[in-house]
């Protein structure tokens, strides 16, 4: 069965790149004035990219039809895989802030957008994806198998190619 709106692969590391520095204005604004309700804009936007890619997501929206198809780059492909984990754990981050704040515990939700902040910082300035770091340990332990990512696991093949 096809998915409709599936996770991209490959995914252009551009795009990445400027969601997650999209994601850093979010997160900075959130915690600089405290905006709980802003957890909620952070949160659907991770969890509609781990479901659909881009499709529902606003910020990967304008970022893959708006500003990366002005950008005089390149574009470079990773495997999509990787990147679905890493926007899933943001997706935890997000959900469990939520939670915290429910709970009536706003400084365990600002701690974890703190450390979401640092992480989507790493990867939108010095292009480090912890997400992805994490997969691969994941990989290599035998956890995640390489038929998730046969790209990964065999990073011999070259450059990620669309799959078919």
């Amino acid at each position: 069965m096809t998915r409709r709106f599936p996770f991209p692969d490959p995914v252009n590391e551009v795009a990445a790149r400027l969601v997650a520095a999209g994601v850093v204005v979010m997160a900075a604004v959130t915690l600089a004035f405290g905006l709980e309700w802003m957890l909620w804009v952070l949160a659907y936007g991770f969890v509609a990219r781990v479901l659909a890619g881009p499709a529902f997501s606003p910020l990967a929206l304008l970022v893959t039809r708006v500003v990366v198809p002005r950008l005089p780059v390149a574009e470079r492909p990773v495997p999509g895989p990787p990147k679905r984990f890493a926007q899933g754990i943001g997706a935890t981050f997000t959900v469990g802030a939520l939670v915290a704040v429910g709970l009536g515990q706003p400084a365990v939700a600002f701690v974890l957008i703190g450390m979401l902040l640092v992480a989507a910082a790493l990867e939108a300035f010095v292009g480090v994806c912890l997400g992805c770091a994490v997969f691969a340990l994941l990989m290599r332990v035998g956890v995640i198998p390489a038929a998730v990512c046969e790209r990964c696991a065999d990073l011999r093949l070259g450059p990620a190619r669309p799959s078919t």
